[in-house]
């Protein structure tokens, strides 16, 4: 335990590399289309790239079953750091469309490595706290990293976040490797790689659980995709401005975190999660009508993804022990699974766009019920 407080910090701030790489695209998604000189509608195709990419994780990610969970980690950062240097050497849309691809594909081994490893250490019935401190890297990524990747743009144009974000890449890694002790897998995981994946996909919880993500994911990503598109429609917000509502946003995440800390070891971990997907609901009806003044709108969001966090990082110690025998190639899938719902979700939140907010926040509505219905049927299975 006294390790993991050493630990605890640093997976932190790596996380909060990964997501703000990750996350920086959807506040400036009209200005890195304007850079690039595509329409948005290639954004979102390019996006959609990147999450379906995202679904082949767990090939990658179980690494840390089979090699140990140090060389997933590592393994993770090494993908991320060649997709942000490909940026800095040839900017141009379809590198960016590779360092999206890379980029995510390292952010989805690290996160099921690191988790695995928490889930190995960490009690179930202590398990909630722990992963909610490290979620605070996605938060951090909106309240810290991208207000600094908008202020690097508005100064240096689109490109200027990448140089930075391998630098820091490149020093957490050093970090990880110095401070992380080596292991070797244990027995349970030396399974072949089908092997663990047949475990997973014939297990119904597990199946049932990994919806529960997917859908609420969907319900995400509609909103996700099309705020700040939103925000600049409805209220000509420019670059700044934007970096601002991500802030909000940050806040509104760390939140959830926060309660998820709090709460989730209490209340039970699926209970947590029906809370969450049902606020969600209420937080997305109340989207377009909080939408129509400009503060307003920032407080929608708030409480859209303050209950959106609550109902992920609810989900992730819940799934950590759906299939302790293989808890990273779990914890893979559920990667995978949150990524197809933003596959899902991205090519739908333009769509749904052309018919106004109104239309993205029902649809939002819509699948977050899917996943209380999959969450319904997990519980059942596993009674």
């Amino acid at each position: 335990m006294n390790r993991l407080r050493f630990q605890l910090p640093v997976f932190v701030i790596i996380r909060t590399v990964f997501n703000t790489m990750y996350r920086m695209v959807y506040p400036f998604l009209p200005v890195f289309a304007r850079g690039l000189g595509v329409n948005l509608e290639s954004m979102s195709l390019a996006l959609t790239v990147r999450s379906v990419v995202g679904t082949f994780g767990p090939f990658a990610a179980s690494v840390a079953d089979s090699r140990g969970r140090k060389f997933g980690m590592l393994f993770g950062l090494s993908l991320f750091i060649l997709g942000t240097t490909l940026v800095v050497v040839w900017p141009s849309f379809p590198i960016l469309v590779l360092a999206l691809i890379l980029t995510t594909l390292g952010k989805y081994v690290f996160d099921p490595s690191m988790q695995a490893d928490l889930g190995d250490r960490i009690p179930y019935e202590r398990r909630g706290l722990v992963i909610a401190l490290t979620e605070m890297g996605w938060s951090f990524a909106f309240i810290f990293g991208i207000p600094l990747m908008g202020f690097f743009i508005a100064r240096w144009g689109w490109m200027a976040p990448f140089p930075l974000l391998t630098l820091l890449a490149l020093l957490t890694f050093i970090g990880l490797a110095i401070m992380l002790p080596g292991d070797k897998p244990g027995e349970s995981r030396r399974n072949p790689l089908w092997t663990n994946f047949r475990v997973v996909l014939t297990s119904l919880p597990a199946l049932a659980g990994l919806s529960v993500g997917l859908w609420a994911s969907t319900a995400n990503e509609v909103v996700n995709l099309i705020f700040g598109v939103w925000l600049e429609d409805s209220f000509g917000l420019q670059i700044t401005a934007l970096g601002a509502s991500a802030a909000v946003i940050g806040l509104s995440e760390l939140g959830g975190e926060g309660l998820v800390a709090f709460f989730v070891d209490r209340l039970g971990k699926p209970r947590a999660v029906a809370l969450g997907l049902i606020g969600n609901c209420l937080a997305a009806l109340g989207l377009p009508w909080l939408g129509r003044h400009q503060a307003g709108a920032l407080v929608g969001l708030f409480l859209f993804y303050i209950t959106f966090e609550f109902t992920l990082v609810s989900v992730i110690p819940m799934m950590t022990e759906v299939l302790p025998k293989a808890r990273a190639t779990m914890m893979a899938f559920n990667v995978a699974a949150l990524s197809l719902g933003r596959a899902v979700g991205a090519p739908l939140a333009p769509f749904l766009y052309h018919f106004g907010f109104l239309a993205v926040a029902l649809g939002a509505v819509a699948f977050n019920l899917i996943a209380l219905l999959a969450l319904r049927r997990m519980q059942k299975e596993m009674r």
